[in-house]
């Protein structure tokens, strides 16, 4: 019996700065798949716990977050976009993008971006300790997690045409 979904589900995950949401919207585009930003969406449905004045940035409540997500999941089809991921359930996807980029690189987006003290230290050491992918690894089968350079708009359209060649040979896993 296949699972109820006829399309799959990608996690589209990195250190901030590393390309994800860009990815994830073309990706979406190119491969007709729902593009799910959590950070626009944890804003617009209060999915946080408040604010954190040290980090700039609101607080996660992870579990209102699955809740909202989870018949969105069940369905299939969606490109998750998100800078964490350990908390989401396996179930849920297909494959995992761990997306990296130079630390040269990145402290140029994030600087662009306005982030300073502890956040740029916080997120420039998240990519040089490699915490994301570790995360990933530990939170997911390694078969279905792709680590991949984001550097230039190069390596984001190879990416993205990379992930739609996925999309478009993936088949519904069989239930065990």
């Amino acid at each position: 019996m296949v699972l109820g979904r006829q399309k799959p589900n990608v996690l589209v995950t990195g250190t901030p700065g590393t390309g994800k949401t860009s990815t994830a919207s073309l990706l979406a585009e190119a491969a007709h798949l729902r593009h799910i930003n959590v950070g626009e969406l944890v804003k617009e449905k209060h999915l946080h716990d408040g604010w954190d004045p040290d980090l700039l940035c609101h607080i996660l409540n992870e579990d209102l977050l699955c809740d909202e997500l989870e018949e969105r999941m069940k369905s299939g089809g969606n490109i998750v976009d998100y800078h964490g991921c350990e908390f989401f359930p396996e179930r849920w996807f297909d494959l995992v993008v761990v997306l990296q980029t130079d630390n040269s690189i990145l402290y140029d987006r994030l600087m662009n971006r306005g982030y300073s003290g502890q956040k740029l230290q916080s997120n420039l050491e998240c990519e040089i300790f490699q915490v994301i992918r570790e995360e990933a690894e530990e939170s997911y089968r390694r078969d279905i997690i792709k680590v991949m350079p984001s550097n230039t708009i190069e390596d984001m359209s190879n990416n993205v045409e990379a992930l739609k060649a996925w999309v478009a040979s993936w088949v519904a896993p069989l239930e065990s």
